[in-house]
């Protein structure tokens, strides 16, 4: 008896720098994920109200409406969404701000890809359930 493939997991790639944004989007794509990806919050918000996604991968620092005012918007309409902040530009601050906002995690640019592998697991196999 054949068993059914799974669903590909959703995730949304949000980042002002189309580089980075493509780079991450064709990184996740080779690990099997359906990716989308938008260069800034408004998209993102936008794509949201019309798609549903199992995980979003958001900048932080984006014009307009920067990730951690992102994340808020997120939480007042999507609130149960599972979200990844990447940043050239970490600091503690931002840090604990975001984490406190619910991100499942905080990572720095470049993105290793080992490292979002192993965040990919953990957040899948956390929200599987």
């Amino acid at each position: 008896m054949l068993i059914p493939m799974k669903n590909p997991k959703r995730i949304l790639v949000v980042d002002d720098e189309e580089n980075a944004r493509i780079g991450l989007s064709r990184l996740l794509a080779k690990e099997g994920f359906l990716v989308e990806s938008v260069s800034n919050g408004f998209e993102a918000l936008n794509y949201l109200r019309q798609q549903e996604v199992n995980l979003i991968v958001t900048d932080i620092n984006m014009p307009e409406m920067n990730g951690i005012t992102f994340l808020k918007e997120l939480n007042k309409s999507f609130p149960k969404s599972n979200v990844i902040m990447i940043t050239a530009y970490g600091g503690v601050e931002s840090y604990i701000e975001a984490m406190n906002l619910g991100a499942f995690e905080y990572i720095n640019k470049p993105v290793k890809i080992e490292e979002l592998k192993s965040i990919l697991k953990k957040i899948f196999k956390e929200t599987s359930h």
